[in-house]
């Protein structure tokens, strides 16, 4: 069952804007973004989900946790972070369209700070708003259809672009609350998780962070959404800060020269021990020439870090 939504042209501007902000990420920039810079947005992505649920460490705590270094604060807050750490660094192990997946990554967030880690909840759940109850979620017992049925939507469903299913997975997932704590923590994670799969750019967005600094509206759409019924404004303030956020990665990264060298290690890299064709490596390099590619593919295989096989349109490379 389709939950209830419409694509608004804002919706829709912004899913192009989106869209055309990674075309030009890809056409400047040929290798993931630096190691240090992705440890950096993985920080700001810890804290900041974090931070609106209450946890109190800084940037500088969650940076030593990261290396191992010891913190002094409390011990609840040092979990959280090392939970944390470990669910993020699973990101890519991770399905998209499995609840399988999801119970194990809220297993990671909430191992040893609630004895539910990992299973749905068993008891009823109402959520406050001041001394008011904001939200009264579904009885346990629909819990698992519920989010069967969420699951399906994200399979089934190819109408909408997977940038709005997964801002619709998001608002979905907070309104059926299926966990007794960490659904805020599980439905931005798995919000990144979608998205990973329409491009692996978005391991590395901090969109957590943009959210911990627009707390309150993210709050109060979200509860403006559960009393208009669908997740329409939802839909437009995550891909709001979704394109701002991309729009500050985009500004962070180093352009680097492509050289027939560079884009050959970023092939080896990503084809690893797979055999691949010359359509394989342009569809990796958007923005060369198919001439450039069979020059690159020649240097590698004269240079001896190539293997070739068959010939014309069957040609096919492995990197040794």
């Amino acid at each position: 069952m389709k939950p209830p939504y419409s694509i608004s042209n804002t919706a829709h501007s912004l899913s192009i804007e989106i869209a055309e902000i990674i075309g030009h990420m890809e056409g400047v920039q040929s290798r993931a973004p630096q190691t240090e810079l992705r440890k950096q947005n993985l920080i700001r992505t810890i804290q900041g989900s974090l931070s609106i649920e209450g946890n109190t460490l800084s940037v500088s705590q969650i940076t030593a946790i990261l290396e191992n270094k010891q913190v002094i604060g409390p011990a609840k807050d040092i979990a959280e972070v090392i939970n944390a750490v470990a669910a993020y660094k699973h990101l890519s192990q991770y399905r998209f369209d499995s609840t399988r997946s999801m119970l194990k990554a809220h297993k990671y967030l909430m191992n040893g700070l609630i004895e539910e880690a990992g299973s749905f909840r068993k008891g009823s759940v109402g959520i406050l708003k001041g001394k008011e109850v904001a939200h009264i979620a579904p009885p346990p017992s629909r819990v698992p259809e519920l989010i069967n049925n969420l699951f399906s939507y994200l399979r089934i469903e190819k109408e909408t672009h997977i940038l709005i299913k997964s801002c619709v997975f998001h608002y979905e997932l907070m309104f059926i609350h299926p966990f007794s704590d960490g659904n805020g923590r599980i439905g931005r994670l798995w919000q990144t998780v979608i998205l990973m799969e329409y491009h692996p750019i978005f391991e590395f967005l901090p969109i957590e962070s943009l959210i911990k600094e627009n707390q309150q509206s993210y709050y109060q759409i979200l509860g403006e959404c559960d009393s208009r019924g669908d997740s329409t404004m939802f839909i437009e303030f995550l891909l709001g800060l979704i394109s701002i956020s991309l729009k500050e990665l985009k500004d962070s990264l180093v352009v680097e020269a492509q050289t027939a060298e560079s884009r050959l290690n970023l092939a080896k890299k990503h084809f690893d021990k797979i055999s691949f064709s010359r359509k394989n490596y342009l569809l990796l390099h958007k923005t060369i020439s198919s001439a450039t590619a069979s020059r690159d593919l020649k240097l590698g295989v004269d240079s001896n870090i190539l293997l070739k096989a068959g010939e014309k349109s069957r040609t096919e490379y492995n990197f040794k």
